[in-house]
């Protein structure tokens, strides 16, 4: 049976280059004890932000520079713990820099209660009357949104200090994803023996072409998943009744209600992208599955064949180095200095692609001030990992203008609109492919491919968000969520979006257990919002061209400094009304209808 590779294995240039933020351990060491020991240049302003605007500036700046290192910190143990969960040094480093930051939140919420305190129209006129506050104006603003919901100094701190274990619950599902669940090794068509892993299978056996591989390790996961069961649904259960009491202690109407305020985002909003994508989607997606029932010539179709590949003999390799040609191709459309940021993120080991024990599943961008974009994939040599990177790129390179043309405290947008940016270059990658090829089979590939990214977006995540939608109801009338009710919850979901032509099992009604994204609010349906804004900005730019990427780029750098729903707005995309979200559904049911009349 081959054998996975530990991360001292890894080739070096499969990882990524966290000598770029420290040297080395020793370093990292130091500057976490000299960011505790110089918290003070903060804490020496409290009780004095009512002295003065410059007072108030000297402040901010303080907090600024010391979020910047702080992030360093941070961003240095947690990409080491991604890259490999199972070791103790990094198990260590992460709760080092927890501890840390908790400190430094505790330390700090004084800023935001004296705010809050000053006399209204106080903060107006230091505005006014100190240029400097300027670049301020939306931290502040935000601020004095939560005026409402604040509680006493002395409480804010309390929880601020609570902030490593109000973060426990994401960290203990992470810690044993990572570290402790194992699963059966499986054989293929060939009765090979194959290792089983979360990311293998989520990466290399779900869409496998080998039926026997790819149910076999279907078996192997929910397996493993089921011995789990209980302790997520715990965790997870702490996460949302967390939600739900720091919610009623600050009078908002729900979680969900104090989530939205966050994320600056009307729950009008929220209902209508569930709302309109689970009901007007579902035909086409039912459709699609039919199709796969009827090409693969299966009696029923399971959970894990919904992206068994159509046409098996047909699947070109895309290897990292062909996938970096592929995406700058394919972005070259956004403009040199948009270019510039991605082709230094794949020739300047931005990235970590390897295959290794204990690292993180999935794929994320962390997009750190003052050095660059990190961002970890599990590379599978399939096109749909050069369109994932695309999508993860997006982030980087959102995150690399926001950062270049604004404070940090102004440099990253709402939850809710930070999927947009990355949304979209998977889509010009997709195009940028579509345009180069006469060949049909290559273009039906393609489509697939996007109807994957489609499917992930849109329908996968969307189905999560839903799950939340109703677990966060039942929990506000104090129900108990167990791992029964999550999955009796979770497959009448699938059921209701399916219409039967999926086969609702054991595996398909634990998917509540397979993502982190449960542990950051109300995330999972931000993707449909991201996929939405994507969908219709990249059209635009196929219609317009310059003047329309002038426009997004606009977009990009303005980073935080305004409003989710104006950021969509600036991109041409009015959220509050359903017309863009169903030009988005009917899009991939043109994709549906192409694929459909190519069989």
């Amino acid at each position: 049976m081959p054998k996975r590779l530990v991360r001292q294995e890894v080739p070096s240039e499969q990882t990524w280059n966290l000598a770029d933020i420290f040297p080395g351990v020793p370093a990292w060491e130091a500057e976490l004890a000299a960011v505790g020991n110089d918290i003070l240049t903060v804490t020496q302003y409290q009780g004095k932000l009512g002295n003065g605007a410059r007072v108030l500036l000297s402040c901010l700046n303080a907090l600024e520079d010391l979020q910047k290192r702080f992030m360093k910190v941070a961003s240095y143990a947690q990409l080491n713990q991604s890259a490999d969960g199972t070791a103790p040094a990094n198990q260590a480093m992460a709760a080092q820099a927890m501890g840390l930051g908790a400190r430094i939140q505790a330390a700090t919420s004084f800023i935001r209660s004296e705010i809050l305190a000053l006399p209204a129209g106080t903060i107006e006129g230091y505005l006014t009357n100190e240029p400097g506050l300027v670049e301020y104006r939306r931290f502040l603003e935000r601020i004095l949104t939560d005026k409402p919901y604040a509680l006493s100094p002395e409480t804010e701190r309390a929880l601020a200090a609570l902030s490593e274990v109000l973060g426990a619950p994401a960290l203990v599902y992470a810690r044993s994803k990572s570290s402790d669940m194992t699963f059966a090794p499986v054989k293929d068509g060939q009765g090979n023996e194959l290792p089983m892993s979360f990311a293998v299978y989520e990466g290399r056996y779900e869409d496998s072409a080998d039926a026997v591989l790819r149910h076999n390790a279907y078996f192997s996961f929910t397996q493993g998943l089921k011995a789990y069961q209980n302790t997520y649904a715990t965790t997870w259960a702490t996460e949302v009744r967390k939600n739900v009491v720091l919610a009623r202690l600050r009078g908002h109407p729900s979680a969900t209600h104090m989530i939205l305020h966050q994320q600056e985002v009307p729950i009008e909003v929220y209902n209508n992208l569930h709302d309109i994508i689970l009901k007007e989607l579902a035909p086409h997606m039912r459709r699609y599955v039919g199709l796969r029932k009827q090409v693969l010539g299966l009696d029923k179709l399971l959970y894990c064949d919904i992206e068994a590949p159509l046409d098996p003999e047909y699947n070109p390799p895309t290897t990292f180095e062909q996938s970096g040609e592929i995406i700058l191709q394919g972005l070259s459309v956004l403009g040199p200095e948009y270019l510039e940021i991605i082709a230094a993120a794949l020739k300047n080991r931005w990235i970590d692609w390897a295959d290794n024990v204990g690292k993180s599943t999935g794929a994320f961008c962390n997009s750190l001030y003052g050095v660059h974009p990190y961002i970890l994939i599990t590379w599978t040599n399939s096109l749909l990992d050069a369109l994932t990177l695309a999508h993860e790129l997006g982030h980087a390179g959102h995150g690399v203008l926001s950062q270049r043309y604004n404070h940090l405290l102004n440099s990253r947008s709402s939850m809710f609109f930070v999927e947009a940016p990355s949304t979209i270059n998977s889509l010009l990658v997709a195009d940028s492919l579509l345009a180069k090829t006469t060949d049909q089979r290559m273009r039906r590939w393609i489509i697939m491919k996007l109807l994957a990214i489609y499917h992930h977006n849109f329908v996968r995540h969307l189905i999560e968000g839903e799950l939340q939608r109703r677990i966060y109801a039942l929990a506000e009338k104090d129900q108990p969520v167990t791992a029964s009710v999550l999955s009796r919850v979770q497959g009448e979901i699938l059921d209701e979006f399916w219409g039967g032509e999926v086969e609702i099992d054991d595996g398909a009604r634990l998917t509540w257990m397979r993502q982190p994204h449960y542990y950051n609010g109300l995330y999972p349906y931000t993707y449909s919002a991201g996929l939405t804004v994507g969908t219709a900005m990249a059209q635009t730019i196929r219609a317009e061209g310059e003047a329309a990427v002038k426009q997004w780029l606009a977009v990009l750098k303005s980073g935080g400094t305004k409003k989710p729903l104006e950021l969509a707005q600036m991109a041409g995309v009015d959220l509050t009304r359903p017309e863009p979200i169903r030009q988005a559904v009917a899009y991939v049911g043109s994709l549906v209808n192409e694929v459909v009349n190519s069989f």
